[in-house]
């Protein structure tokens, strides 16, 4: 008998520029989520990006770990930090 070996694929992980394109890849997110359940999925998807949805399933941009954990530092962070209450600049659209 012969055994199959899984293989696995990792996908790309580096953001797109101009993330207003609906075929960006990577999980999708609701813009009220927080950023602290934000950086868990990251890192339980092993992703470095996440699209942000509206309500409507629309995709508004795209939100990094890496800026993410520059917002985590500042003094002004709380736990309760939703996505949509991000600054622009840490929103690629």
């Amino acid at each position: 008998m012969t055994t199959v070996q899984p293989q696995y694929r990792t996908a790309h992980r580096s953001p797109v520029a101009g993330a207003d394109r609906q075929d960006t890849a990577g999980p999708r997110v609701r813009d009220d989520m927080t950023v602290e359940v934000a950086l868990s999925l990251m890192a339980g998807a092993r992703v470095d990006h996440l699209v942000l949805c509206d309500a409507d399933d629309q995709s508004t941009g795209l939100v990094t770990l890496a800026r993410l954990a520059v917002l985590r530092r500042s003094p002004a962070y709380t736990d309760r930090v939703r996505l949509r209450d991000l600054p622009e600049a840490s929103v690629a659209a």
